[in-house]
């Protein structure tokens, strides 16, 4: 009976603990928020659509608090209370107003602006900071809110028959690839045989042009090179060629005209025009011997 007491004494003891630890931890939490967070009371002359329990309090479009409460403070007033961080630069001159994340979202209250030689925030009778909303500021919103689903609602109105056309050619349309999904299946498969090939034919490419640092393309590209030079070379000799034949033909058609016989006959450019002097010329060498 001793032990099974000592037991139930140490499990309480060990309960008892655990329940003041997560109390203490739980203290130091709402301890710390509330010495970093501090009330704003924010009044709405007018309906303040959207905005609930837990809503954002942005400033500059930046998230320093939340909403903890929201009242009716007379039919024409809501008044909500929100935790805002005690570094949030307000004024009394700061511009307050809701936004809202889409069409259907949770309002936000919006603070805006401010000088920094303005005056601090006014205190409410209870010690509380109190910034008026903005009423033009509401108007426009809730007007800009409803003009938007004015112009969205006179949008489908005015092109039912067309959305309705649109729906029944999808609905078509989609029957008819219901029917041919066999042909379908066949082109797409055509489809990438084809896109196989230019994959291959691309891989081709790139290793003419890539492989081995390019040297198949700088060796293609030099046979092309030296290719025209021989061409070149070649042509050049044939017509330097072509042109010393010219020049003998010319020169051969030259002497003719000068004179025939000596071309039809033969005889050496070099000798006299007379034939007479010859035979002299020849008896030298003859009496010398």
């Amino acid at each position: 009976m001793e032990t099974r007491a000592n037991y139930v004494l140490i499990g309480a003891f060990t309960l008892a603990v655990i329940a003041a630890a997560f109390g203490f931890v739980l203290w130091f939490q709402s301890l710390h928020t509330t010495k970093q967070r501090s009330p704003l009371r924010v009044i709405f002359e007018g309906p303040a659509s959207g905005l609930r329990n837990g809503g954002n309090v942005n400033f500059n479009g930046i998230r320093i608090g939340e909403v903890v409460s929201v009242k009716l403070d007379n039919p024409r007033r809501v008044v909500a209370l929100a935790m805002i961080e005690n570094n949030a630069p307000l004024r009394k001159d700061t511009l307050v107003g809701l936004e809202f994340q889409g069409l259907t979202g949770v309002a936000a209250i919006s603070l805006k602006g401010g000088e920094e030689a303005a005056p601090p925030v006014p205190l409410d009778e209870d010690g509380i900071p109190v910034l008026t909303a903005d009423p033009n500021a509401l108007q426009d919103v809730t007007e800009a809110i409803r003009a938007t689903l004015q112009n969205v609602n006179r949008i489908v109105a005015d092109n039912q028959q067309s959305v309705k056309n649109s729906l029944k050619n999808l609905e078509v349309f989609t029957e008819a690839l219901a029917r041919n999904s066999e042909k379908i299946d066949n082109v797409m498969v055509k489809v990438d045989g084809v896109m196989a090939k230019a994959d291959n034919l691309m891989l081709g490419l790139n290793a003419i042009a890539g492989g081995n640092n390019g040297s198949e393309l700088n060796l293609m590209v030099k046979s092309i090179r030296e290719l025209a030079d021989n061409v070149d070379k070649r042509t050049n000799f044939l017509i330097n060629d072509g042109r010393r034949t010219l020049a003998d033909i010319s020169r051969a058609v030259n002497n003719f005209d000068r004179n025939p016989s000596r071309v039809i006959f033969g005889g050496s450019n070099n000798a006299a025009p007379e034939p007479a002097p010859a035979p002299a010329a020849a008896a030298g060498p003859r009496r010398r011997q």
